[in-house]
């Protein structure tokens, strides 16, 4: 028995992933229900609110499964639960933890600022959430004797996320394994265990985000950070970080009290300024899920469990600096654009999309003495994308209804990317102790899918079909 997958969005582009496992005409699970962002507008091509209405029905929905809390994955949950879903909804337990704070700001912003409406919400998602332990088996409630089970993975992309283990079969028929990958971390991401492959599947729903390219080395990513950030030490500038708030922003954190920490123990000029360099979180989203991930230090890797126990704060040194209040941040965006004071600044949104860190490069684009650096996937469409392509080659980008001529340096390191790259995604694949039949591409430009179906279908010797 072949199952039916469905994609509702994040299947020919990076955003909006939704997917449906119908398992026969009565039942079905839903994967994620996340935004649009970018240039993917929707899954068709509409814009606006239309873009966002559950044009597919929800009464066979037995469950809705979260791979984990970026707002790609989640941000369609109002408009489901307009659209009549009311079902549970399974998450790992720290995605549980996570899930609140991102829905609260995401309604805040996109729907209503209406403090009682937003409680209402989050009353509404609470009283569905069934948070799930790794590693164990949950069954799903089906009718007309269909089975289905769901098991979480560790997915290594941000804090809580899985991968998704489900066993389902149809009355009368045999069980089928699917695994539906979310998005997956690459094995050396900061805080983090790496992904392990399952044990089987019979068919893989896998994302392609990086499948065209592999990532730097963890100690060369850690290298050309530095570098960039004593680039703009010298030249007595910021290093402007565009960084989504949960996940790369505390990954990168964890990364800057590593290069302080051996800096410290190094001496010498650039220990000094290094010693000297504020380092600015100027977002109060990206402050709150920075709190939540240190009081989720039990999910943490062994390495970072281990620098907490030798006395260090990989996530609260004494040289960050948390901006909070609007006052405060066009302060420091003032006073960072004159001053030649070096510094780093990571502030959101990530795409450049919005958020603080317009402010920050509407000041200072246009000034060679700054460093803009990149540590995420930049969406075709947005500013952050236009900023990458443009400004090696001193152009220009629009931000809020404004042409900035793009002097700054810009830097790239694909290396902090929290996606897989080629090699992990084909690994996980491959690792398998016994493959599946077939592996249908998602979460990727038509580029990334095709290169990553090369690699995939020549690592088995064709024995994997992709599609």
């Amino acid at each position: 028995m072949s199952y039916e997958l469905i994609h509702h969005g994040g299947h020919d582009g990076v955003t909006g992933s939704c997917h449906q496992l119908r398992i026969d005409a009565a039942n079905s699970l839903l994967i994620d229900c996340g935004l649009f962002q970018g240039a993917e507008t929707s899954q068709d091509g509409r814009s606006g609110e239309d873009a966002l209405a559950v044009r597919f029905p929800v009464g066979d929905i037995r469950a809705l499964v979260l791979t984990h809390v970026h707002i790609d994955h989640v941000g369609r949950l109002p408009w489901l639960l307009a659209a009549g879903y009311s079902g549970p909804i399974y998450c790992s337990e720290a995605s549980a933890r996570l899930l609140p704070t991102v829905l609260a700001d995401a309604f805040a912003l996109g729907i209503s600022r209406d403090t009682r409406h937003v409680e209402r919400y989050l009353q509404l998602v609470e009283a569905r959430l069934r948070p799930l332990p790794w590693r164990q088996w949950a069954d799903i409630p089906t009718q007309r004797g269909a089975r289905c089970r769901i098991r979480l993975q560790r997915a290594g992309h941000i804090l809580g996320s899985a991968y998704v283990e489900c066993d389902v079969a149809a009355a009368g028929a045999a069980a089928e394994r699917i695994v539906f990958s979310g998005d997956l971390g690459a094995p050396w991401t900061p805080l983090l265990p790496p992904p392990r492959p399952p044990w089987r599947a019979d068919r893989v729903v896998l994302e392609s985000t990086y499948g065209d390219r592999l990532h730097e080395s963890r100690h060369t990513r850690r290298q050309r950070l530095q570098a960039a950030v004593e680039h703009a030490i010298a030249n007595g500038g910021t290093v402007i970080v565009p960084a989504f708030s949960i996940g790369r922003t505390q990954e990168l954190l964890y990364e800057f009290e590593d290069i302080l920490h051996r800096q410290s123990r190094s001496g010498g000029r650039q220990a000094e300024r290094w010693a000297r360099l504020p380092i600015y979180l100027d977002s109060p989203l990206a402050s709150r899920f920075t709190a939540l991930y240190r009081e989720l230090q039990p999910h943490w890797d062994a390495e970072a469990r281990a620098r907490v126990r030798q006395g260090r704060r990989p996530l609260d040194f004494a040289q960050l600096v948390a901006i909070d209040g609007h006052d405060a941040h066009l302060a420091n965006v003032r006073r960072l654009a004159r001053s030649g004071e070096p510094a780093v600044v990571i502030a959101a949104s990530g795409m450049c999309a919005g958020g603080r860190v317009v402010n920050y490069l509407k000041a200072m684009l246009h000034d060679p003495r700054h460093d803009v650096l990149f540590v995420g996937y930049q969406a075709a469409g947005t500013p952050g994308a236009a900023i990458q392509r443009n400004g090696p080659r001193g152009g220009y980008v629009d931000l809020d209804g404004e042409r900035i001529d793009i002097r700054a340096a810009i830097h790239t390191l694909a290396g902090y990317s929290a996606h897989a790259d080629q090699h992990s995604l084909v690994r996980f694949v491959t690792g398998m102790r016994h493959w599946p039949r077939e592996v249908r591409l998602v979460h990727g430009e038509a580029g990334a899918r095709a290169a990553l179906a090369r690699a995939i279908e020549h690592a088995s010797s064709g024995q994997i079909v992709c599609s």
